[in-house]
């Protein structure tokens, strides 16, 4: 699942393919930028804020976000592409290289001086050179929701998404609808951030210290399954801001434990 290591890690890439070069192909496949042409321009940068991908070239930013399904592939010019051309949103190409963004979830374009329009909403980023501790504890730590909703809200720490946040609050013992106010915030965003840093240089993310897929995840997916820990089945339900934004949670209820009032009940599905 594409979380903020995969944004950065995606982000290195595309730099390196890119930054510096001149673009000779632009393409993207949505109706609101479908006649945008930014061939002749330079591309300065690659970046990821979060979990979004920002290109800067020449006086724009295109800027996208993978959501569940997308990837940006890297091809020499002229090579067959690894996805269906059908799925293709983006297309930036120099003289022998291209880069296509297959089933990205936003693509719009936008003048960089303009760029906080899509991007100043995110609270600090731990893989980001202006990374700021202290503003992620103390946005977190002024959130009176759940532990679950308050972590996965990209406004308090960007760039944790579902299974980060489920599997840093299994490791912090902390059951998934305590409220923040209640959470050590600060030990949280520690081990987020080491944790974070560690897997964006991996090729198979992992929170139980083992790369085997199967052994990576001590909760994510594994409802119904035994807890690596403690033997106990994983449990899964639903949570969020609001009934229309609920994402999916995993938990022990021997590991992370909670109060009668606040057990989220499971999930049938």
């Amino acid at each position: 699942m594409p979380e903020g290591d995969t944004a950065h890690r995606t982000a290195r890439r595309l730099h390196a393919a890119l930054a510096g070069r001149v673009v000779t192909r632009f393409d993207l496949r949505v109706p609101s930028a479908a006649t945008a042409d930014l061939r002749g321009e330079t591309v300065h940068e690659v970046f990821a804020r979060g979990k979004h991908l920002l290109h800067r070239i020449g006086e724009h930013t295109l800027h996208t976000h993978l959501r569940m399904e997308g990837e940006w592939h890297v091809h020499a010019r002229g090579t067959p592409w690894r996805r269906p051309a059908y799925q293709a949103r983006a297309v930036v190409g120099a003289d022998d290289v291209e880069t296509v963004g297959f089933e990205l979830g936003i693509v719009e374009l936008l003048l960089t001086r303009d760029e906080a329009d899509a991007v100043g909403h995110l609270g600090p980023d731990p893989l980001s050179p202006d990374w700021d501790e202290a503003e992620a504890v103390r946005r977190l730590s002024r959130d009176a929701r759940p532990a679950h909703v308050a972590l996965l809200d990209q406004r308090n720490l960007a760039g944790f998404g579902t299974e980060y946040v489920n599997e840093l609050l299994f490791l912090r013992g902390v059951a998934p609808t305590t409220p923040m106010a209640e959470v050590d915030a600060a030990a949280l965003v520690a081990l987020g951030v080491r944790t974070i840093r560690r897997n964006v240089d991996q090729v198979v993310r992992s929170f139980t210290g083992d790369s085997r897929r199967g052994r990576n995840l001590w909760v994510y997916g594994r409802d119904r399954r035994p807890c690596l820990r403690c033997g106990t089945p994983i449990r899964k339900g639903s949570m969020g801001p609001d009934p229309t934004r609920e994402r999916r949670v995993y938990w022990c209820p021997s590991c992370q434990k909670t109060t009668q009032s606040r057990q989220l009940p499971p999930s049938a599905g």
